[in-house]
């Protein structure tokens, strides 16, 4: 099976359950990722969204961003909370009409590829990938991040045995050996870094261009019929990363993401001190929501189309980009 084939396996359904959104007025679900600790998982324990919302705000963890995008194909989520760029632009260049709401985290060291060590594979004989096996979660920011260095170390993809693992098989699979290289992101990235090396740090690529942010996506039905859901769900998220942002609220808040996360307080800290979380002035400017979403997004789509990843991008991403809810939360 083609790395194709095998991507539009993975989002298969999606375009054509795009129109479900449902959820009543008394409550909502929301995606979100285990081992990826953020600032709005301590004012989900306290209950803040319910109370704020005067709803009931249910939560469901997942694997991948593209499980996120099925599962509000479907209608089963409304909100999905940290859904990484690339899935998000792989859903809707399918078909499925999704809006991103705001940005959630900005990243670069915590989502990357690691090499087996005992390839003694670095940036400086990267060329030496060729023919091998590879764990890379297809349609996520990491799968874009994989195409991307592999692009600029000259390694054709087509030469590597790519195969579809959610990071946690992934690093098992490293782990054990199965793999020669694995790509993913959080709890899994740390554990695979055990057991190998990266290519490339954030810094590095990020001077390639290659940017690493999450988004808080939904189906733009939903959007459009609930902009007061939303802008209160984006005003608790943004209240919350308001708490994280003053050091004097941390020994309070750490504890709390990091059992709400399943990781220990070490390994809690360590990942959320990679993390940047924009506030909500930073995210309407130009580099964010106000037009640089809207380009990378178009730059993600042309990448994964020149792969073969995905048949065909949209003309623009624009649309799928809807600030309403986001300014209203700003307001209140």
């Amino acid at each position: 099976m083609t790395l194709k084939t095998r991507l539009m396996a993975a989002v298969a359904g999606t375009a054509m359950l795009a129109g479900a959104t449902a959820a009543s007025a008394e409550e909502i679900t929301v995606g979100y990722f285990l081992e990826w600790p953020m600032p709005f998982q301590y004012a989900k324990v306290m209950g803040t969204y319910d109370k704020e919302m005067g709803m009931t705000v249910n939560w469901r963890a997942f694997d991948t961003g593209t499980a996120m995008s099925a599962a509000m194909a479907s209608g089963d989520v409304q909100l999905s909370v940290s859904q990484g760029v690339p899935p998000f632009v792989v859903a809707t260049s399918a078909g499925q009409d999704l809006q991103i709401v705001d940005v959630a985290v900005s990243y670069s060291d915590n989502d990357n590829c690691v090499v087996a060590e005992a390839l003694e594979i670095d940036k400086t004989n990267a060329a030496e990938l060729a023919g091998k096996k590879v764990a890379v979660p297809l349609g996520t920011a990491a799968h874009y991040g994989f195409l991307k260095q592999m692009n600029h170390f000259g390694v054709d993809v087509g030469s590597l045995d790519v195969v579809n693992m959610a990071p946690p098989e992934g690093a098992a699979a490293i782990a054990q050996g199965a793999v020669d290289m694995f790509c993913g992101w959080g709890g899994s990235l740390r554990r695979a870094k055990e057991h190998g090396n990266v290519l490339l740090t954030g810094a590095e690529k990020e001077e390639l261009g290659i940017l690493v942010f999450d988004v808080t996506s939904g189906p733009s039905a939903f959007v459009a019929e609930n902009p007061d859901v939303v802008a209160a769900f984006l005003k608790v998220t943004g209240d919350a990363n308001a708490m994280w942002a003053d050091p004097a609220n941390r020994d309070e808040m750490l504890p709390v993401i990091a059992k709400d996360s399943g990781m220990d307080l070490e390994a809690t800290a360590a990942t959320i001190d990679t993390f940047v979380f924009p506030s909500v002035d930073e995210q309407l400017t130009a580099k964010w929501l106000g037009g640089g979403a809207q380009e990378f997004m178009k730059g993600v789509a042309d990448v994964f189309v020149e792969a073969g990843s995905i048949d065909a991008a949209l003309e623009t991403y624009e649309s799928n980009v809807n600030t309403g809810p986001l300014q209203q939360a700003q307001g209140m």
